[in-house]
């Protein structure tokens, strides 16, 4: 599966971000933290190098606790700070404005010793879409300002931002890299909804289905338990249309309403309600083992 999106906001966001990183002290970058290195931007990485960043691991709560925490061991290995929030409420921000602070203070110093007045930090927040950069401005500024919603492509425009006395922000629109070649990576960014869905009604019920190994594979019991199924059929189509019956999504003459069900297994996936599920883990070893445990799945069904 490869996912084509690049509308003409975001080329124009990726010139404006190159124009204005020169007035930067810091970089907070954010992710998703069910799936980190999918939700990357390798093209803003690139253009961010030799910035101070901090890796905002967002919606954490959602999020397996001990894969967020290989990620964030992962990123400091890379050099790079690394701190689990959640935007809409507000946890992990004490955090991520102290390690701002530190990784600016060399460049604040040499400012005073130029001889010039002591300002508030400047960063800037760069991510893919909705992965919460204006629940995140919001609660930093404890106010609203950036619009927000459950859909990517809410940011349209660049704006600074003051909050309180020692930040300032630089928003952005949501920025995806022109053509995504691996499909793991697509299937996963459109099942965490980075992904507008008009985008990915002929694709929809592969990426429901990918999702169902993933979870079975990794979290045994989570289906089971959210679904209320006795015991999950061998093939993951026929788990989806277990849910189907379950939930009484049936077309008139009782048929299986397969869309519904796809579209009501993302939609309680994002809002974890199947349980706290990563999609991605930082192992590389555990990754490995993982991808080829769902591959031998699929071989099975098949």
């Amino acid at each position: 599966m490869t996912i084509q999106w690049f509308p003409g906001h975001m080329a124009k966001a990726r010139r404006e971000v190159v124009e204005k990183l020169k007035l930067v002290d810091v970089v907070f970058e954010l992710v998703d933290a069910r799936l980190p290195f999918a939700s990357r931007n390798p093209m803003m990485f690139e253009i961010t190098e030799g910035k101070p960043r901090v890796v905002l691991l967002n919606k954490a709560d959602l999020a397996d606790p001990a894969a967020t925490a290989g990620w964030v061991t992962f990123f400091r290995q890379e050099s790079a700070s690394a701190i689990p929030i959640v935007a809409t409420a507000g946890e992990g921000l004490r955090k991520m404005e102290v390690e701002a602070k530190r990784l600016a203070k060399p460049k604040m110093d040499a400012l005073v010793k130029k001889g010039i007045r002591p300002r508030p930090v400047r960063a800037i927040i760069l991510g893919i879409p909705n992965v919460g950069k204006s629940s995140l401005i919001n609660r930093m500024a404890k106010r609203h300002i950036a619009k927000t919603g459950d859909r990517p492509g809410v940011t349209q425009a660049q704006q600074w931002i003051k909050v309180a006395k020692e930040f300032e922000l630089l928003d952005t629109p949501g920025i995806l890299w022109p053509k995504f070649e691996d499909p793991e990576a697509a299937w996963k960014l459109a099942a965490s909804g980075a992904i507008k869905d008009e985008l990915l009604d002929a694709s929809r019920e592969d990426i429901t289905t990918a999702l169902i190994r993933l979870i079975r594979t990794r979290y045994p019991g989570a289906l089971e338990a959210r679904y209320n199924l006795q015991e999950l059929p061998e093939s993951d189509w026929a788990v989806i249309m277990g849910v189907g019956k379950h939930r009484g999504l049936l077309r008139t003459g009782g048929e299986i309403n397969e869309r519904a069900v796809c579209e009501l297994i993302l939609r309680e996936f994002r809002a974890g309600q199947i349980g706290r599920i990563s999609l991605e883990t930082a192992d590389p070893l555990s990754s490995a083992k993982e991808s080829l445990q769902e591959q031998e799945a699929a071989d099975v069904q098949s």
